[in-house]
């Protein structure tokens, strides 16, 4: 039986209308449960746009987005930030991680804000951070720890809700190559768990690592193939 989509866009664009930008055109995807997607293009080509789009952190200008079968376009911001929160886990390249805040701290935020109580979201949160092997390090603050220990950190926070689709921003981008194997390793075991991992980057043999590569230039598919 075909796999389900989690994902769909239908003829999206997104005009950003004070730069004169069109930064995505009259795209439609389609993305199954359980793919593991890599996009990839230049700098300015739109791929950070789209993955915006497909996070809930921006919408379409026209046509429509739909995440598992509602479409996103028609909601107010309220219910986008509860669905984002409950479906979506996000890793940057970045980090993004709060510097006052030890690793434990960091990946209880998400259950919070989801309104777990603080002795079940640290229990919870300490078993994500042993996951991504950082057990010794969760009571350490950013500035504590290395890029990839950061970087852990921040994939425990997007897993620690248990989303259905993980979306990582030029994960490694600011990871030496060791540490940038180590990253993607993790990452594609979290895709054998049965997550949606979709994964932003400008390195081929990177993208390669992927089952499906696709590939923007100026706001519109170049081209998405199996790898």
């Amino acid at each position: 039986m075909e796999s389900l989509k989690v994902l769909e866009l239908k003829n999206a664009s997104r005009y950003y209308p004070n730069g004169q930008v069109h930064a995505l055109k009259d795209i439609s995807l389609n993305v199954k449960k359980n793919e593991y997607i890599s996009i990839i293009g230049v700098s300015g080509s739109g791929k950070s746009t789209l993955l915006n789009i497909l996070g809930c952190l921006d919408v379409v200008t026209s046509g429509k987005y739909i995440l598992n079968g509602i479409e996103v376009s028609q909601l107010d911001n309220d219910t986008i930030s509860s669905i984002r929160n409950r479906e979506i886990g996000f890793v940057f390249q970045m980090f993004h991680l709060l510097k006052d805040h030890t690793a434990l701290e960091n990946v209880m935020l998400p259950l919070l804000y989801a309104g777990m109580d603080m002795h079940d979201a640290k229990e919870k949160a300490a078993v994500y951070l042993e996951k991504v092997e950082m057990k010794d390090r969760m009571n350490h603050k950013p500035f504590e720890m290395s890029g990839g220990q950061q970087q852990r950190t921040a994939i425990a926070r997007a897993l620690v809700n248990e989303p259905s689709i993980i979306l990582a921003d030029e994960p490694t981008g600011n990871l030496d190559t060791s540490t940038s194997r180590e990253i993607m390793k993790l990452i594609a075991d979290i895709h054998t768990t049965g997550s949606t991992v979709i994964y932003i980057t400008h390195e081929e043999n990177i993208a390669a690592m992927a089952s499906r590569t696709i590939k923007i230039r100026d706001g519109e598919i170049e081209y998405d193939h199996l790898n």
